[in-house]
Order: C-alpha cells, then structure tokens, then sequence
C-alpha cells in the first residue's frame, strides 16, 4: 500500500489555522507543535482533518482537535505500532494514541514525545 506524502511544509498555513483556533488546550497544542518540530528539520506540517498533521516521507501523527478535555494525538503511521513507550496508548492495527491532560502533562511527557518520534523517523528511514 502506498502511503501519502506531503510535498511541501505548510507552516505558514499552520500558523493561520493556530493563530484562529478556538479550543481550551491552545497552549498545550502549540507546545505539542513546537516539540514534534523540533525532532526533525525534515518533518513538514500541514492542516489534515481540521488539524495540525505532520510527515516525515508519509504522514506520521496528526492532532485530534475534538476532544475538549484534553489534548490528543493520533499516530497514524503503522511503523508506530513497532515502537514501544508508555505514553503510547491502544493497540490498533495501525495507529497509536497519545493523551495529554495539561500543560504539566506535556512538559512530563516531552521526552517520551521526543523518543517517539525521533524512534519512529528511525523506523520510516528503515523502511523507505
């Protein structure tokens, strides 16, 4: 199966769509944002499902904007699935969730977020 890479990085756009969304975790999504950038120089952003999705050769992780309660990721990457960490939640076929209650909770789990992403590049590059 063939998986669907993001051509350009659409950051500006990105920006846009933050500097007007409307939602109680505004912060925390930013500071999400900010961490899942910060991994790669090739991971790209754009908006997918009315929210900031990102890619590294194919989509890797995009947020669900939702949920009110909380901040959610969804890691819709199968390699995710070949990745363990506990901040790593569900055990789909091909996705994996990550939750997030607060801003504390995403400073806590930063370096987690961090491994994650940086283990799942890893296993993409393998891959390609």
């Amino acid at each position: 199966m063939k998986k669907a890479v993001a051509s350009t990085n659409n950051t500006p756009k990105v920006n846009e769509f933050m500097d007007k969304l409307d939602h109680p975790f505004k912060a925390e999504v930013q500071a999400v944002r900010e961490i899942i950038l910060s991994v790669n120089k090739n991971i790209t952003e754009e908006i997918k499902w009315k929210a900031p999705s990102f890619s590294y050769k194919g989509y890797m992780v995009t947020f669900n904007l939702w949920a009110k309660q909380y901040v959610h990721l969804v890691f819709h990457n199968p390699e995710v699935v070949n990745i363990k960490s506990e901040i790593l939640e569900g055990h789909y076929p091909t996705r994996r969730m990550v939750y997030f209650a607060d801003m504390k909770d995403v400073k806590a789990k930063k370096a987690a977020l961090v491994k994650v992403v940086k283990e799942l590049v890893k296993v993409i590059d393998k891959s390609k």
